[in-house]
């Protein structure tokens, strides 16, 4: 199991920035994805960028150029640097570790922390 607490989030004008940061009760090295995900009003939850324990990342196209994930292995923590925000990045944000067994695949959640980016 993983246990994830997100942290960060707040309310930004657009244009600032903001960085969320998740904790992980295991070692990153050990969770084959670590992820962002979000949820806005009204919309499915969407993909926003992931790490897998090799270090690949992937951005989703809405925020490439904008934010960028990062970790930091000694505090088994990753982090989503979010620059330039617009009001459409407002939304709750969620942390992700994805694990891949011999037989299952397991995906585990933080609570969520909310961002808004008023215009």
């Amino acid at each position: 199991q993983v246990q994830l607490v997100e942290s960060g989030g707040g309310l930004v004008q657009a244009g600032g920035s903001l960085r969320l940061s998740c904790a992980a009760s295991r070692s990153i090295f050990s969770i084959d994805a670590v992820g962002w995900y979000r949820q806005a009003p009204g919309k499915q939850r969407e993909l926003v960028a992931d790490m897998t324990s090799g270090g690949s990342r992937n951005i989703a196209d809405s925020v490439k150029g904008r934010f960028t994930i990062s970790r930091d292995n000694a505090k088994n923590t990753v982090y989503l640097q979010m620059n330039s925000l617009k009001p459409e990045d407002t939304a709750v944000y969620y942390c992700n570790a994805h694990l891949v067994g011999r037989a299952r695949v397991d995906d585990y959640w933080g609570q969520g922390t909310h961002v808004t980016v008023s215009s």
